[in-house]
């Protein structure tokens, strides 16, 4: 078992995971809301950087103002809004699993050895699992659920972690 800070996390994560999925709407948009909340204060500091720049860099400074507005717009259409964070969520699944899978596709068929070879299907198998969360994901009910057992999984490992090994010989 951990010691004793990763063990309290690990309750930690576990009973927020239950609390999650108990409470699934409440969850998302608690988290969309943060979320939200997260990408606008990003785009406020790429506002702030845009101008700071000004001087040394147009074309840097240009570039921070249009990622500080996109954020922006991106983070007040967040805010408290289930279906944009259940797209958002399920559309990078989808991208993942996308790319996983093309990934795997290539990595079995050019892949030289038996290794390559497992590494190419597990590639293919998990962006196949990619590609089926990306549609539970779409709605907000099966996200919390997602959620809530990630952070149970999470928790489960975090108590159980072995503890790190010091390696000091100092005497």
């Amino acid at each position: 078992m951990a010691a004793g800070k990763n063990v309290l996390l690990g309750i930690l994560a576990i009973i927020l995971g239950l609390m999650v999925i108990a409470f699934p709407l409440i969850s998302v948009f608690t988290f969309s809301v943060l979320a939200g909340m997260g990408v606008l204060i990003l785009g406020i500091w790429f506002l702030v950087q845009a101008f700071s720049v000004w001087e040394s860099s147009k074309g840097v400074s240009i570039a921070y103002l249009i990622l500080g507005i996109i954020a922006i717009i991106a983070g007040i259409g967040l805010v408290g809004n289930i279906l944009a964070l259940s797209f958002l969520a399920s559309f990078i699944l989808y991208l993942a699993g996308f790319f996983l899978f093309i990934s795997g596709v290539i990595t079995l068929f050019t892949g030289e050895g038996g290794s390559a070879k497992g590494v190419g299907v597990l590639g293919i198998l998990i962006g196949i699992i990619y590609l089926i969360l990306g549609l539970y994901a779409w709605d907000p009910f099966y996200l919390a659920l997602l959620i809530g057992i990630w952070l149970i999984i999470s928790g489960v490992f975090e108590i159980f972690k072995p503890q790190e090994v010091s390696t000091d010989t100092a005497e």
